[in-house]
C-alpha cells in the first residue's frame, strides 16, 4: 500500500480569502508577529495505486480545475519548504472524517483499490513568527486539540489506516467488597457519573446474585440510570421549602408539569388534541384530517463546549432523529435553535483554562447547525441567542425539531420473536460516556478525560436513513423504532424492550473499523443510527429496500419475553440482566431544597431630563440579546420544502426580527404551525417562578402575534440549571417547576415534551484556588401553535403611514432583570410577573380581531420594552413612528417616562391598525387595556412624548436600525 497526499491551493490569481479570515483572527488575538497565512487542503489516499493513478484521481475529483490547483507527493515527507512555518491538522484516529469517508466510498464505487482516506487542513504562516504566539494561534484558531491532532512541519507518517485486531476477554468488575470511598472512587474512574446510594444498591445487587458485574452490566446500569436518561432529579423526591410553603415531593416532575397537562387534558375531555405525551421521543398533537404534528427539543451543551461543530452538528442530527423515531415514524418539516453564549468581547487572556472563546463556540456551534438542517433540506425557522458571561464553561445548544405524522402512526410496540434491526451509521468510538458524561460537571481537564464524548454526524447519511424509514413506514415493515441517542445501544434497545426482553448479538454491529471491544459497541454513541422491531416476515423486503437506496441495516437480535437483557459476543455470553432492575431499580433521589425569596428593592430611576434616552434606546438595540441575528439566519436555509410563510426575518427589506415563524408543512392545506419560544435568565436571578412565568407568556404571545390560536398552543420545557445536590439550586428548580405547572393550566397550554440539563458548571484551577463557574437559571419554553389559514398571519413590520398604533396589555413598573438596568448597570427591581387571569382572555382577544383583518402588524413586547418594540416595527417597515404616552397617565402605576418607556411587563402587543378599522379594533377590544398611542408616518423618525406630552424620544430611524445590525454584525 502507498501513501499520497494531494495539497489542494487556490489557483493563480484566485483569493485565498480563508487565509485571510485566519490572519484576521491572528490580529485579533495580539499574534503581531504574525504576518501572512494561507490556507491548503489536504487529501492523503492509501491504497494499491500509483503516480499517475493518484494523479488521476486528484483531476477527477479533488480539484475544481478553475479556481483551484494542486500538488502531489508520496508520504511520509522528511522536507518542507523554508518560506513558511507549516501546520497540519487532522483528525484523531477513531474520530469521523466525513469528506474522507464520502471521498473513500466514491473511489470505490469507480473501482479503484482504496484503503483509506483522510482530511487534513495545512496552514502556512510567515516563517519569523515567534513560537510563542504560533502555539497561540494554533491551540486558539487553527486546532481543537480534543478531536484534531497539530503535527508541525513534513507530514512525516506512513498510514492512515484506523483499527486494529481484537481479542475477546470477558472483565469483570470487582465491587463486592469495596468500601464507600472505593465505591465512588470506581464511579470516578469508570466515568460512571453515580451516586454513593446507586454504587450500593448496585454492590447489594450483585452480593445477592453471588458474584460481580461485567464490565458491560455495570456500564448498562449507568447509561440506564444516568441523569441524561432517566432524569432522576426532577422525578425524584424532593422536601421543598421557602418562605410560605413545605412541599413533599414523591415525583416532582410528575407532580408539577406532568400534572398540569393530565388536567388540562381531563378539562378539555372529547375536545382533547394532545395525541402523545411525555411517552415517546416527542409530543405528539393533532393537526388536520390527514396529519399529526410531533415536536421535541434537546439540549446538547457539554459536546458543544469540549467541540462545537460537532456538539451543535449532532445536537440537530439527535433531535431530527427524535421526531423521525416518534410513534412509527415523523417526517421532519422545520427546526428551531436557541444558543446561550458568553459575551464576545472577552479578552482571550481573561479565559479560564480549557475553555474555548465565546466567538469560537458560536462559530463552531451556528456552523453545526447549519451544516446539518441544510444538508438535510431541512428548514431552521426559529430561534433566539442569549448572552451572558456565566455561560463561559458551559454555553447551551438547545435544538429542536418538528414533524408531520400520519393519523393512526402514533403508537408503536415491540412484538417478542421480532428481529432487532440497526439502520443507518456505522460504530465507532465517537460518543463513549456521553450519557454519562452528560451528567457530570465539567472541569478544566475535561478536554482529555471526556474528549471520547464528542461524536462528529453526517447529515447525509441521516437523510438517506429518513427516506427509508419513511417507506418502510408506509409499507408496514416495522412495529416499533427509536433512535440511538445517548448511550447507544445501550439505551435505545434497554427501552425498546424495557415490557419484554432482548437478547443483542454485538460482534454482528457494523464498525467504522476494528478493534472495538464488546463494551465500546453497546454503549458508543455514533451517530445516524436507528433501531426497529421488525416482524422476522418483513426482514426480506426491509432489507431489500435498504440495498435499494443505500442504507445499511443488520440484524443485531431479538426481542424476547423473557424480561432479561442478554448480551453476546460470538459465543460468549457477556451481560444477564433483569429489565426490572434497568428501569425500576435504580434507588430515588432524595434531596432537600430551599428557596428564599430575595427582598425587592426597587432603584431610583434617573429622571428622562437627565439622560439621552435617544442613545439609551441605541444601546439596547445593540446590545446582543436584541441585536440582529442575522449573521446566524443568513447561514441556514429556511426557505426549504417552501412551507415557510413567516420567516425568522420580514420586512421591507426582509431584515426586521420576526415573533415567530409560521410554516406550512402540508401544502394540500391551508393550515400552518407557528413555532415561537421563551426565556430570559435574567429574570431568574430575581425570582425563578415569575421568569418561568414570563418565559410560558412570552412563547405563547409570540405565536399569538403572528395569528396562532391561543386555544391550541402545546408548550415544551427545556430546563438548563446548576448543580443541583445545593439545596438552593434545586430550590430554584422545584419553583420554577411550580410555575411551569401553574400558568400551564391557566394558559391552557398543555406541556407535551420535554428535556432536562442539570449540573452545568465549570470549576478550574487559578493557581492554589478553585473557581467554579455556574450558569444563570435557564428555562426556555418553546411553544407549538396553530394557525387555521396561513394567509391570516400577520408579521411585525409596519405596513403604511396613517395607520393607527395602538398599546394592548398593562404597562407596570416592573424592571427587574431588564435590559434598561443591564445598560445603566442598575440592580434590583420588581421582576416581572403575569397575570394569569386577564392573560388568557387577551390573547383570544388578539387572535380574533387579527382573524377577522383588522390588525396590519403586532409586534410582542419583550427586551426592551415599548421603545424597542417599536422601534423595530418602524425600521422594519421602513416608516417612523410617533407615538405619545399621555393615554396612560393614570392608567398605570409607572411614575416615570423611564418605566413606561422600557418596562418589560408581560402580555403585551404593539399593534398596527389601519385607520378604516379603528372602530371595529377597539370594539374588539372593549373591556381589554387598549390605548392608541399614535401613527405610522412617512417621516423616517421615531418620536415618543412622555407621560406630560414631553418628547423624550426623537432619533433617525436609520440611526437605530444602524445600532440594531451593527451590534454583532462583526460575525459575518
Amino acid at each position: 500500500m502507498k501513501l499520497w497526499e494531494i495539497e489542494v491551493r487556490p489557483a493563480d490569481g484566485q483569493v485565498d480569502r480563508e487565509g485571510q479570515k485566519l490572519l484576521n483572527e491572528a490580529k485579533s488575538l495580539g499574534c503581531e508577529t504574525i504576518s501572512s497565512v494561507a490556507k491548503r487542503t489536504v487529501f492523503l489516499l492509501e491504497g494499491d495505486f500509483d503516480e499517475s493513478a493518484a494523479t488521476s484521481i486528484a483531476g477527477d475529483l479533488l480539484v475544481d480545475p478553475v479556481t483551484e490547483s494542486a500538488t502531489l507527493s508520496k508520504l511520509p515527507a522528511t522536507t518542507v519548504t523554508a518560506d513558511w512555518k507549516v501546520v497540519t491538522v487532522m483528525f484523531r484516529p477513531g474520530m469521523t472524517d466525513n469528506v474522507g469517508e464520502t471521498v473513500k466510498k466514491e473511489l470505490l464505487d469507480r473501482g479503484w483499490k482504496i484503503q483509506a482516506v483522510a482530511t487534513a487542513h495545512r496552514y502556512l504562516i510567515n516563517p519569523n513568527v515567534s513560537e510563542a504566539e504560533l502555539t497561540r494561534f494554533t491551540q486558539k484558531v487553527l486546532a481543537n486539540e480534543k478531536i484534531e491532532r497539530v503535527i508541525p512541519g513534513p507530514l512525516n507518517i506512513s498510514t492512515i489506516a484506523v483499527g486494529k485486531p481484537y481479542k475477546f476477554e470477558l472483565e469483570e468488575i470487582e465491587i463486592g467488597g469495596l468500601n464507600e470511598e472505593q465505591l465512588m472512587a470506581l464511579s470516578k474512574s469508570k466515568q460512571l457519573s453515580l451516586s454513593l446510594a446507586e454504587m450500593k444498591t448496585i454492590q447489594q445487587y450483585y452480593s445477592d446474585m453471588g458474584h460481580d458485574p461485567t464490565d458491560i452490566e455495570l456500564e448498562t446500569i449507568a447509561q440506564t440510570w444516568s441523569e441524561h436518561c432517566s432524569h432522576k432529579t426532577l422525578a425524584g423526591r424532593i422536601k421543598y421549602q421557602d418562605d410560605k410553603q413545605t412541599v413533599q415531593y414523591d415525583n416532582m416532575l410528575k407532580e408539577t408539569i406532568f400534572k398540569a397537562t393530565m388536567q388540562i387534558r381531563h378539562s378539555l375531555g372529547d375536545n382533547d388534541w394532545c395525541v402523545s405525551v411525555f411517552k415517546d421521543n416527542a409530543g405528539i398533537v393533532t393537526f388536520n384530517d390527514e396529519y399529526d404534528v410531533c415536536i421535541k427539543v434537546e439540549t446538547h451543551n457539554r459536546p458543544s463546549a469540549l467541540e462545537p461543530y460537532g456538539g451543535a452538528n449532532t445536537g440537530l442530527g439527535g433531535v431530527i432523529r427524535d421526531t423521525i423515531g416518534t410513534g412509527l415514524g415523523g417526517k421532519p418539516v422545520c427546526s428551531t435553535d436557541v444558543f446561550c453564549f458568553a459575551p464576545f468581547d472577552i479578552g482571550h487572556q481573561d479565559l479560564p483554562k480549557g475553555v474555548l472563546h465565546p466567538r469560537r463556540v458560536a462559530h463552531g456551534v451556528v456552523a453545526g447547525v447549519r451544516d446539518y438542517g441544510n444538508r438535510m433540506g431541512i428548514p431552521t425557522v426559529n430561534g433566539a441567542v442569549y448572552f451572558d458571561k456565566r455561560y463561559i464553561g458551559n454555553p447551551l445548544v438547545y435544538c429542536g425539531n418538528v414533524a408531520l405524522i400520519p393519523k393512526g402512526k402514533d403508537d408503536k410496540k415491540v412484538q417478542p420473536d421480532s428481529l432487532i434491526v440497526a439502520m443507518g451509521g456505522r460504530t465507532g468510538l465517537d460518543g463513549i460516556h456521553g450519557a454519562t458524561f452528560s451528567s457530570d460537571i465539567l472541569t478544566d481537564k475535561s478536554e482529555t478525560v471526556s474528549a471520547g464524548a464528542v461524536q462528529i454526524g453526517n447529515a447525509i447519511t441521516e437523510k438517506m436513513v429518513m427516506d427509508v424509514i419513511l417507506q418502510a413506514r408506509d409499507r408496514g415493515l416495522f412495529t416499533a423504532i427509536t433512535d440511538c441517542g445517548a448511550g447507544g445501544f445501550s439505551s435505545a434497545i434497554g427501552e425498546m424492550a424495557s415490557e419484554t426482553g432482548a437478547e443483542v448479538w454485538l460482534d454482528r454491529a457494523p464498525l467504522k473499523y476494528s478493534g472495538l471491544s464488546y463494551t465500546e459497541i453497546w454503549i458508543s454513541e455514533a451517530q445516524e443510527r436507528m433501531v426497529l422491531s421488525v416482524p422476522q416476515k418483513n426482514w426480506d423486503a426491509l432489507r431489500q429496500l435498504c440495498e435499494a437506496e443505500g442504507v445499511e441495516a443488520t440484524i443485531l437480535g431479538k426481542f424476547t419475553d423473557t424480561h432479561r437483557l442478554v448480551l453476546k459476543y460470538g459465543d460468549e455470553q457477556v451481560a444477564d440482566l433483569e429489565m426490572e432492575l434497568l428501569h425500576d431499580g435504580r434507588p430515588p433521589v432524595i434531596r432537600d431544597a430551599i428557596w428564599k425569596c430575595p427582598d425587592v428593592v426597587i432603584p431610583e430611576y434617573p429622571d428622562t431630563k437627565d439622560i439621552d434616552c435617544n442613545d439609551v434606546l441605541a444601546k439596547m438595540l445593540a446590545h446582543p440579546n436584541v441585536a440582529s441575528k442575522e449573521w446566524i439566519i443568513r447561514q441556514y436555509d429556511h426557505e426549504v420544502l417552501a412551507g415557510s410563510v413567516v420567516k425568522p426575518l420580514v420586512g421591507v427589506k426582509n431584515d426586521g426580527p420576526s415573533d415567530a415563524s409560521v410554516v406550512q408543512p402540508d401544502l394540500k392545506s391551508e393550515r400552518g404551525i407557528v413555532i415561537g419560544c421563551g426565556m430570559n435568565p435574567s429574570y431568574g436571578d430575581l425570582d425563578p417562578y415569575w421568569m418561568a412565568a414570563s418565559a410560558i407568556d412570552e412563547a405563547v404571545r409570540n405565536c399569538v402575534a403572528v395569528g396562532a390560536n391561543p386555544a391550541k398552543i402545546a408548550i415544551l420545557d427545556n430546563f438548563c440549571w446548576g448543580n443541583t445536590n445545593r439545596a438552593e439550586t434545586l430550590g430554584a428548580l422545584v419553583r420554577t417547576a411550580q410555575a411551569c405547572h401553574d400558568i400551564s393550566i391557566a394558559y391552557m397550554t398543555p406541556f407535551v415534551s420535554g428535556k432536562d440539563s442539570l449540573h452545568n458548571e465549570f470549576s478550574y484551577h487559578d493557581g492554589s484556588e478553585t473557581t467554579t463557574v455556574s450558569i444563570p437559571h435557564s428555562l426556555l419554553i418553546t411553544a407549538l401553535g396553530q394557525i387555521e389559514k396561513v394567509t391570516n398571519a400577520v408579521t411585525m413590520d409596519a405596513k403604511s403611514a396613517g395607520s393607527l398604533v395602538y398599546l394592548v396589555g398593562a404597562t407596570k413598573p416592573e424592571l427587574g432583570g431588564s435590559l434598561l438596568h443591564e445598560v445603566l448597570d442598575l440592580t434590583g427591581g420588581q421582576v416581572p410577573q403575569v397575570d394569569h387571569h386577564s392573560a388568557p382572555s387577551l390573547f383570544q382577544k388578539m387572535n380574533q380581531t387579527i382573524t377577522a383583518g383588522h390588525v396590519a402588524s403586532c409586534h410582542d413586547l419583550s427586551e426592551g420594552g415599548l421603545a424597542v418594540a417599536a422601534a423595530e416595527m418602524a425600521f422594519a417597515g421602513g416608516f417612523g413612528m410617533k407615538l405619545n404616552l399621555t393615554p396612560l397617565a393614570g392608567k398605570t402605576s409607572c411614575k416615570t417616562d423611564l418605566e413606561v418607556l422600557f418596562s418589560e411587563s408581560n402580555t403585551r402587543f404593539l399593534v398596527e391598525v389601519p385607520a378604516e378599522s379603528r372602530d371595529a379594533f377597539e370594539f374588539d377590544f372593549s373591556g381589554q387595556l387598549c390605548y392608541c398611542l399614535g401613527e405610522i408616518v412617512d417621516e423616517p423618525t421615531l418620536s415618543i412624548s412622555g407621560l406630560t406630552g414631553r418628547e423624550v424620544i426623537r432619533t433617525d430611524i436609520a440611526k437605530l436600525k444602524e445600532a440594531w445590525k451593527n451590534g454583532i454584525a462583526w460575525e459575518v
